[in-house]
């Protein structure tokens, strides 16, 4: 009984699937679009995610682990039916695919299913693709977006603070000024008071 085995078999030996993992996981990265079956897919996209983690990092350690996992594929692209070598798989790794998933965390790669199915044992299609610039760029520009908006609202709600503690300084001043012109209450009943003495002592001399 299989109880805590993980991984999948695919009907190989642990050589032949290391080969198949290398082999696909090439193709990937020189393609960035494969056709395999699902469970193929589904058992090459862990490994293929680690070696664009390793790429993010980008240092001649980091190059050799990926090479030591990998290979070193060349990547040949025919010119006038001659062959030309253009890149390598590792080359592509670390100088395009590492550096376009930088502020990435995660999830490099899809899985989509197809309606057609292998002739022969009937197995479902799928592509696994490695995710677009262009999410990548949508993403960057939605949390830029975000970013611009949360700025321009902290700096609309300074305005009205700083707008409402003028206004309430300015009432202030106005409430001193008026409070300095206006009398006091005890003043006025004083002088009311003196008045009214000085119209008794006059009247009495009259």
């Amino acid at each position: 009984m299989r109880h805590r085995v993980a991984g999948r078999h695919l009907s190989r030996t642990g050589e032949h699937r290391l080969a198949m993992r290398r082999n696909l996981v090439a193709s990937l990265i020189e393609h960035e679009t494969i056709s395999t079956t699902e469970a193929k897919a589904k058992d090459v996209k862990a490994f293929a995610e680690k070696l664009i983690t390793l790429a993010k990092d980008g240092t001649l350690a980091a190059r050799r682990r990926a090479i030591a996992r990998l290979g070193n594929r060349d990547i040949v692209e025919y010119e006038n039916g001659k062959a030309v070598k253009k890149n390598t798989v590792i080359g592509k790794l670390f100088s395009e695919i590492g550096p376009r998933y930088l502020d990435r965390p995660g999830g490099y790669t899809r899985i989509i299913h197809l309606s057609l199915k292998r002739l022969g044992d009937n197995g479902r299609l799928v592509l696994l693709q490695l995710v677009g610039p262009e999410e990548a760029a949508k993403k960057d520009k939605k949390s830029r977006a975000g970013r611009r908006r949360k700025r321009a609202k902290e700096a609309q709600q300074a305005e009205e603070t700083v707008k409402a503690v003028k206004q309430e300084r300015a009432e202030t001043k106005a409430d001193e000024v008026v409070a300095k012109e206006q009398p006091d209450a005890e003043d006025v009943d004083v002088e009311k008071a003196e008045t009214d003495s000085e119209t008794g002592q006059s009247e009495k001399q009259q």
